[in-house]
């Protein structure tokens, strides 16, 4: 069989074209790697805040320009940490636009998810709406930097002040970015990171807590280690979240390369869209003031204009072997497990709604080559 049989509808696809995936983890060198596993094989030290544990965290808190960082073993579990450590109570203002984990971990603490609607440019809750679904059992403001996009984080704090709520930013696909000068991760009472494999940076899993003072870490780190205070006194019903030295030493060699990771990252991303700007019914990606990407996703909307619904594009692009995400879609306040609470109704979400049946991440991690986005670029703009 020659090229030309393998032809599919005459266009240049082929059925044996390799996959491309919406991410692929980025990994340093092995031989980097491997004189850190004999350093842990050598001290038997494998956990329990360990010398690699404590260095990531000093080198965290010096890449990201925080004070005080709390490594986890993943996010989710440092989030419900987070909602712990500032004793919240009852009702939570969120986003239904995220992943399922950001409502779990209200869920998990027995607190109730009141779901408010997203700013259609930014896709983060929208400050105008969070006034709004304010009552006299909201306690805090659970808000994501959706694909890394900073939220309003002024207007955030004034509504927080104003009401004397507290704020935790979910700032899963944060790392890295900055805003106003300053790390995002600043901003809020607390905010919580993930280390994901799917991440810009990443331990194979891990997350982490940013605070801002030494008093609060402490009591972070306390109820990550069971709620131990001292080798025979516990103060509260901790968890185990501790991240492990194999993941903190993983860390240690994958932050030496992380800025080349997002280098590498930046470059995709601003060759899909000079490819992609012109194409009519897609909406690219807007840059957004005084901010510092890390460029950890490409999210385009597919609207009436383009030739093809979002649906219809993702199983063509699947056909193809290229795997883009809808993400995120559906919304969580779709999902059965919260789709009876009052504020998940459509009518409260309209912008959300919107958006979630026009999403699509494209393709993008640093091994992406020029011809794997041209692949990805033709499958977009050709009507066939």
């Amino acid at each position: 069989m020659n090229n030309q049989d393998k032809k599919i509808d005459g266009v240049g696809y082929y059925s044996d074209l390799p996959n491309i995936y919406v991410t692929k983890p980025d990994l340093p060198p092995l031989d980097e790697f491997i004189p850190y596993l004999e350093e842990i094989w050598d001290s038997k030290i494998l956990t329990n805040n360990g010398p690699f544990h404590q260095q990531l965290e000093k080198a965290l808190c010096e890449y990201l320009g925080v004070e005080f960082i709390s490594l986890f073993t993943n996010c989710t579990i440092a989030l419900m940490a987070a909602l712990k450590v500032l004793e919240i109570k009852g009702e939570v203002i969120t986003t239904p636009y995220s992943f399922v984990a950001t409502s779990n971990a209200l869920i998990w603490n027995n607190l109730q998810p009141v779901f408010s609607d997203i700013d259609e440019n930014t896709f983060n809750i929208d400050p105008n709406e969070i006034e709004k679904s304010i009552t006299a059992n909201t306690t805090a403001i659970l808000a994501v930097h959706c694909y890394g996009y900073p939220c309003a984080v002024d207007k955030i704090k004034k509504i927080a002040d104003k009401y004397k709520l507290k704020v935790i930013y979910d700032a899963a696909h944060a790392f890295g970015v900055s805003y106003q000068g300053e790390s995002i991760l600043k901003h809020g009472d607390l905010s919580v990171i993930s280390f994901h494999a799917t991440k810009v940076f990443n331990t194979f899993e891990g997350g982490a807590i940013i605070s801002h003072d030494a008093k609060t870490k402490k009591r972070i780190d306390e109820l990550k280690n069971f709620g131990f205070v001292n080798e025979t006194s516990i103060n509260s019903a901790g968890i185990n979240g501790k991240m492990s030295e194999l993941n903190s030493a993983f860390g240690l060699v994958q932050l030496k390369h992380v800025d080349k990771y997002i280098a590498q990252r930046k470059l995709i991303y601003k060759s899909y869209c000079d490819k992609l700007k012109n194409v009519p019914g897609l909406t690219l990606p807007n840059p957004i003031e005084n901010t510092s990407e890390n460029y950890s996703y490409l999210p385009i909307l597919i609207n009436e204009k383009y030739h093809l619904d979002r649906d219809s594009l993702y199983k063509k692009m699947r056909d193809k072997n290229i795997y883009s995400r809808r993400y995120f879609y559906p919304l969580i306040s779709d999902l059965e497990i919260y789709e009876k609470i009052t504020s998940a109704s459509k009518k409260n979400l309209p912008i959300a709604s919107i958006i979630k049946d026009q999403i699509i991440c494209l393709p993008i991690y640093p091994a992406l080559t020029n011809d794997d986005v041209l692949r990805v670029v033709e499958c977009i703009t050709r009507e066939d």
